[in-house]
């Protein structure tokens, strides 16, 4: 299949992309890796008259580690996001994650950025960009605001950008230390979307637990957090019976049938995966 004609620009500025963005309004997208994009536009799902192909934006293809953030350009790719090692170190959990991200070919050219704005609840980046508190700086004709991941995804695909802006980078916010961190995902082939996923954080002050929070991946219509700390907080995390949370996950999330599994088999997996993923981490140590 191929993709509806279009008009293909190549803004060499984050100030031309807006301004391409600001005329062009509903009728344009952006390209930047278009891992998601591109099989959307083949399949005819959309056809925008205007493709703003941002790949030659100076300075949006770094990894900058702060104190308390891990900011990602939205040139940079998922490969090259799992490879940085001070990314890895200042935040374990972005490569947890990222392994998890298809496969090599589709990491060599997505984008992490691109897959946050794509918003899709089957990704797993949203749900580590909220779970990390990140913040999502969007610019247009307007200047630049900045975005919390719990305001910027309203539904499957959707988004509160605006027609005129282009997410230029994502702040991850990092963990205090101590937190333990682990990420697990049930597909039914490695790379597939996954049928169900999750993130935790485990926080451990003193050597019991502080806090206790997951996100979830295709099973929720948006990625948001359940906080689990009243049901482990003050004890020692290799001591904690997991199986406790079971109830307020199986609360919480609101899977869909498909023709892959039905909604009871998604919650029941989820379950399992948010325990396991929770001993893990309270195995791990990872600050």
């Amino acid at each position: 299949m191929k993709p509806a004609p279009f008009v293909h620009h190549e803004p060499r500025s984050v100030e031309e992309a807006v301004a391409t963005l600001a005329e062009v309004g509903h009728d344009g997208k952006v390209l930047a890796g278009g891992q998601s994009l591109i099989p959307v536009l083949n399949m005819r799902l959309a056809s925008p008259n205007h493709l703003v192909d941002i790949n030659r934006l100076p300075g949006c293809d770094r990894v900058e580690v702060g104190d308390d953030h891990v900011r990602v350009g939205a040139l940079v790719r998922h490969a090259q996001l799992l490879a940085d090692a001070r990314a890895a170190s200042a935040l374990p959990l972005l490569g947890q994650a990222l392994a998890c991200v298809a496969h090599p070919a589709i990491r060599n050219r997505g984008t992490t950025v691109g897959s946050i704005a794509h918003a899709d609840a089957a990704g797993e980046m949203p749900s580590v960009a909220v779970l990390t508190g990140a913040v999502i700086e969007a610019a247009s004709v307007r200047g630049t605001r900045e975005i919390a991941a719990t305001d910027f995804f309203e539904g499957p695909l959707e988004t509160t950008l605006e027609a005129d802006e282009v997410v230029v980078a994502v702040r991850f916010g990092r963990f205090p230390t101590g937190t333990r961190t682990a990420f697990l995902e049930a597909a039914r082939r490695h790379g597939d979307y996954a049928m169900a996923g999750v993130a935790v954080a485990l926080g451990v002050t003193d050597g019991v637990v502080s806090d206790a929070r997951a996100s979830f991946v295709s099973v929720t219509p948006v990625p948001d957090i359940l906080d689990l700390t009243e049901a482990v907080r003050g004890r020692e995390p290799g001591t904690v019976d997991w199986s406790t949370v079971a109830d307020a996950v199986a609360a919480h999330v609101d899977p869909e049938a498909d023709i892959h599994a039905s909604a009871d088999y998604r919650r029941a997996l989820v379950i399992e995966l948010t325990q396991r993923a929770f001993a893990a981490a309270a195995q791990e140590g990872v600050a």
